[in-house]
């Protein structure tokens, strides 16, 4: 599958919540659901919360904290397909959630670097 980067810099394409979402597979995402309950300590998560489209799916589905993710809103808000497009990169809002995925800063940088 093709890689899908998120404004985060996290591949959507390798994420079990969006294959199982892809393949219509409403028995793994009660699996992916039953994990991030346990990973994230979060009771309320369930199958409808692990729906995914991708990140910049215009009229898709988006799982769990994507409607709420900061650096996504406003990438999308300014029309950049990830973080790394944007002038300010490096900004206080997408530096607090790299600092929890190493390698979505990398996947970034690296974008950035190619620019």
């Amino acid at each position: 599958m093709e890689p899908i980067i998120a404004v985060c810099g996290l591949d959507c394409s390798v994420c079990a919540a969006y294959q199982a979402t892809q393949a219509k597979d409403e028995a793994a995402k009660e699996r992916v659901a039953a994990q991030w309950r346990t990973e994230h300590n979060n009771p309320k998560i369930d199958a409808a919360y692990v729906t995914c489209d991708g990140c910049l799916a215009s009229d898709g589905r988006l799982g769990g904290h994507c409607l709420e993710c900061e650096p996504r809103l406003c990438a999308v808000g300014r029309g950049h397909p990830n973080c790394a497009y944007c002038p300010n990169y490096g900004c206080e809002t997408i530096s607090r959630l790299l600092a929890f995925i190493p390698e979505a800063k990398i996947k970034l940088d690296g974008i950035r670097a190619a620019l």
